[in-house]
């Protein structure tokens, strides 16, 4: 990793330091020194909550200083703080250039989604989004595709991959299907410069309302990382949505593959704690245990997520 002045980071460089003790225990003035000794996986969590505040006071490209330094201050062996840094750069916080140091990613984008059933306006996501066509052509639906879309396997659909773009960096990669007879004449411009759902609405009399998308991790391929710039089986996240119009007919088809260390969801939840306690529901909201919240009223919550949406 490369070398950086100790001091030049701030208070986040020197004030979390931890000493450790000649039995390995931190300074009994240290965090984590409340009665309780740490093992390596505390060890490891203090010393990324410490390098977290660094990446804090820098911006992108900035570098943080060496595994050395680190050791120095912060009181912790090599190891610790390289398992610490190693899991920060698969997280996408920090970037490891070989024979250069360990430098601040770019920021992730994230994206809130408005809570509700019935639309699907939303703010934009942060940074000037574009579109790279990949493909466009039009197949028999499939199996699987057809399914979705309600349509018999030899149906014809709408293929179109798309690349795309933030502030001009690979961000995704978007496959699209669309029921052929939904969209006669639609053309490779209008969905790279135009607004599907506005031409679906204008020319067809197609009214979207209601979408399904479903989230989960995944790593891609070996052409996907050439496309997005990434090593192979770098983790990603697998976005699949389903489009329905006003008359609950499916219109649309799209799965997404979005890059690991670019992009993150982020939930806010309202909870009502003077809410009277009541029998624990089945199930639970992701990332919170059952039993923890069993009050009368529902949990609301906005996430900060990918809608895809289209310019």
């Amino acid at each position: 990793m490369g070398e950086s002045n100790p001091g030049a980071s701030g208070s986040a460089g020197v004030g979390t330091a931890f000493p450790a003790e000649p039995d390995g225990a931190p300074h009994p003035g240290g965090p984590g020194s409340e009665g309780i000794r740490p093992g390596g996986v505390l060890k490891r969590e203090l010393v990324r909550d410490a390098v977290l505040g660094m990446v804090e006071e820098r911006r992108a490209g900035d570098a943080i200083p060496s595994e050395r330094t680190l050791c120095v201050q912060l009181g912790v062996s090599r190891p610790t703080v390289r398992a610490a840094v190693d899991e920060l750069v698969a997280a996408g916080v920090l970037i490891r250039e070989h024979g250069r140091g360990v430098f601040v990613a770019p920021e992730k984008i994230t994206q809130e989604l408005v809570p509700g059933r019935h639309s699907l306006g939303v703010p934009r996501a942060s940074g000037v989004w574009t579109s790279r066509l990949l493909e466009f052509t039009t197949v028999p639906a499939g199996a699987r595709v057809g399914r979705r879309l309600r349509l018999s396997p030899a149906a014809q659909v709408v293929y179109v991959a798309r690349l795309r773009l933030v502030d001009g960096f690979p961000m995704a990669i978007e496959h699209l299907h669309i029921p052929a007879a939904l969209v006669p004449g639609l053309t490779a411009r209008e969905l790279e410069h135009g607004d599907l759902y506005e031409h679906l609405r204008t020319h067809h009399g197609v009214h979207v309302h209601e979408a399904t998308q479903t989230i989960e991790p995944t790593v891609v391929t070996r052409a996907e990382a050439e496309l997005l710039e990434v090593p192979e089986l770098s983790p990603a996240l697998l976005f699949e949505r389903l489009t329905t119009d006003t008359a609950g007919r499916p219109v649309e088809y799209v799965h997404s593959i979005y890059r690991g260390d670019r992009y993150r969801i982020v939930s806010r939840l309202s909870l009502r704690a003077d809410s009277a306690p009541a029998a624990p529901a089945e199930g639970h909201h992701p990332g919170i245990p059952p039993g923890d919240f069993v009050q009368s009223d529902p949990v609301t919550a906005s996430t900060l997520g990918d809608v895809q949406e289209r310019r």
